[in-house]
């Protein structure tokens, strides 16, 4: 298929397909003789994969071992389940950082709020300010 049908079958730009193929994400593909590229049916599979594990957060680096290896095909399952649990890892890294900084916010809201009566805004930031 050429990229123009395979941009809209996977709803990206023709430009980020040629990127991904620049990359080595996407397996050289063939060359007709007017330059146009022609690609496989399972292009558009790999485009899926590469959209899934970008939303998971996966960079292009880490892409690389997500997907079947470009000279034979073969998926590396043990680099693959290596690459899937270091970014469960790092997401759960992330969750404890987000919660942490959740109950830091959640604190310094409920000081804010606690402002004795009469206080000024600006005395109440001073206030808050030294309990941190």
């Amino acid at each position: 298929m050429k990229i123009g049908e395979l941009a809209q079958l996977s709803g990206l730009n023709a430009s980020r397909i040629r990127f991904y193929e620049a990359q080595g994400l996407i397996r050289q593909v063939e060359r007709q003789a007017n330059g146009y590229r022609r690609y496989p049916a399972q292009v558009l599979q790999t485009l899926k994969i590469i959209q899934c594990a970008q939303q998971a957060g996966f960079n292009l680096e880490e892409l690389k071992l997500l997907l079947p290896n470009s000279t034979t095909g073969e998926i590396r399952h043990a680099e693959l389940l290596t690459a899937l649990l270091r970014k469960v890892e790092q997401i759960e890294a992330m969750q404890l950082h987000l919660a942490q900084s959740k109950a830091q916010l959640l604190g310094l809201i409920e000081n804010i709020e606690a402002r004795p009566e009469g206080m000024a805004c600006g005395e109440n930031a001073e206030r808050v300010l030294a309990l941190l």
